[in-house]
């Protein structure tokens, strides 16, 4: 019998859900004429999910048995996946209504997404960890294929389908593992028979399980899907796929490697470790070569995955709020970044994405290319931008646990990303001007990108509060 008391943990999702199914029927009958009602409710309905987290964390840190974790962690993530979900629907109306496909079920399918999110970051067993993962990522798939006219995004939609399904496998494979091993699908339960001794079918159960969650994480080496889905899929979502789901990925494999696994951290340790600077080198070396800046951005990602992880390889409470530091600076980053993308349009406001393109941006569009320059110095780690501070709280962590050696690597690679940030800044300001972009951008896109910019300026002014939240997130795990 469910504890009513428990349905307080999951106020954040009961509200979206509520919220959604609401906005659904309004769609189902109003039509496309609802679409932008429909884009700024559902915004308010993030934002009220968003108020309910203090009414989850008040319940305690456990629900339904253990299912669902509601401590400051899971609010810690979801306070960050309803912001960067809230910034993609705001971004998303001047985009769709260039080519007619200005539709009400954009925003709903970012609000169930966003519920499998928050199931993911507040699970407490590997059911619930798995009915997240797959409602996050059903509605991913529409998304990725939403334009449908359009083929690259058909394409998009197809190659993230066929190859989520297979990491779903993957995932369930090493999921059935654990249990057929450890006799249980609980966090709690799975850590208590690993701290026993690690069989070699633990292991193998628990390297299918972050592999499957590496892909969701976009992590090499199973990174393969993004740069065609970023590239394919329409610039809002796009945005989306670079900033929410990356939150939920990296914040559920935090919990499952700490929570789950922590007896077998030295077995994990490894494979993170791994993946870290696999993700790093691929990542940059991969992003050289890019003459599409979505593209460029998807290596991008798979970059700093790889420097987000360096944290969690620490296996410490410091390492953790590093990683989700990072994950919080990235988000921002990634925002205002694509919000600067979307003001890439021709005179005829047709969408630009070449790199070539923004030559002598600095000359028709001052405000756009200072902006993009600082995000494009920040994601490169120069400081005193924020993104320094996300880089170097990772190597802090990672150098305080013992492991010198792969801060150090990480260090050194920062340079070879350094590289392609700093070519799209020398394009910008140094290249023989290309076409003018179109005159200037819609406000929404202009208050989003300022916002994130003047944040990624005086960011360190935040540190005090970003540091009290990350650390409380990260001590709720141990």
């Amino acid at each position: 019998m469910i504890d009513s008391a428990s349905l307080l943990a999951v106020m954040p999702e009961l509200v979206l859900t509520a919220g959604g199914l609401i906005l659904l029927m309004i769609a189902a009958y109003g039509g496309d004429a609802t679409a932008r009602i429909v884009n700024w409710l559902s915004v308010l309905t993030l934002l009220a999910a968003g108020l309910t987290l203090s009414v989850s964390l008040a319940h305690g840190p456990s629900a339904f048995d253990g299912l669902v974790q509601a401590d400051a962690f899971s609010v810690f993530a979801k306070a960050l996946i309803y912001g960067a979900a809230a910034a993609a629907i705001l971004l998303a109306p001047r985009y769709f209504l260039t080519d007619g496909v200005l539709r009400p079920e954009y925003p709903i399918l970012i609000l169930f997404s966003s519920v499998g999110m928050g199931m993911m970051v507040s699970a407490g067993d590997l059911l619930t960890l798995y009915v997240g993962l797959e409602m996050q990522s059903l509605a991913a798939y529409v998304l990725a294929s939403f334009m449908r006219q359009d083929e690259r995004s058909s394409e998009a939609g197809l190659k993230y389908f066929v190859l989520g399904s297979l990491a779903s496998g993957i995932l369930l494979y090493g999921t059935s593992l654990l249990y057929g091993f450890t006799g249980s699908t609980g966090f709690e339960a799975i850590a208590i028979a690993l701290g026993d001794g690690v069989s070699k079918g633990e292991l193998f159960g628990m390297v299918f399980l972050l592999a499957g969650l590496a892909f969701k994480m976009s992590a090499v080496p199973f990174h393969m899907w993004t740069p065609d889905v970023y590239e394919g899929a329409p610039t809002p979502v796009t945005t989306f796929f670079g900033s929410a789901p990356k939150v939920a990925a990296m914040a559920l494999t935090v919990r499952v490697a700490i929570e789950a696994l922590g007896p077998a951290g030295l077995d994990w340790q490894q494979i993170v470790i791994f993946v870290a600077l696999a993700s790093i080198i691929f990542g940059a070396v991969a992003a050289i070569g890019q003459t599409n800046i979505k593209r460029l951005m998807a290596y991008s990602s798979i970059n700093n995955v790889g420097f987000a992880l360096i944290g969690l390889a620490a296996a410490t409470p410091a390492g953790v709020a590093a990683t989700m530091s990072y994950m919080a600076i990235y988000v921002i980053m990634t925002v205002g970044v694509f919000a600067c993308i979307l003001q890439m349009r021709d005179a005829e406001g047709r969408p630009v994405e070449s790199i070539a393109s923004l030559a002598g941006l600095s000359q028709s569009r001052k405000g756009l290319a200072a902006a993009l320059a600082i995000f494009m110095f920040s994601m490169a780690g120069i400081p005193p931008l924020f993104g320094f501070w996300a880089k170097f709280l990772v190597f802090d962590a990672a150098v305080a646990s013992g492991l010198a050696a792969l801060a150090a690597f990480g260090i050194a690679a920062s340079v070879i990303g350094a590289y392609y940030y700093l070519k799209i800044i020398k394009t910008m300001y140094f290249d023989e001007p290309a076409a003018a972009y179109e005159a200037r951008g819609g406000m929404v896109e202009n208050i989003i990108l300022t916002a994130c910019a003047v944040v990624m300026l005086i960011g360190y002014l935040l540190n005090p509060a970003l540091d009290q939240a990350s650390a409380a997130a990260a001590a709720s795990l141990f």
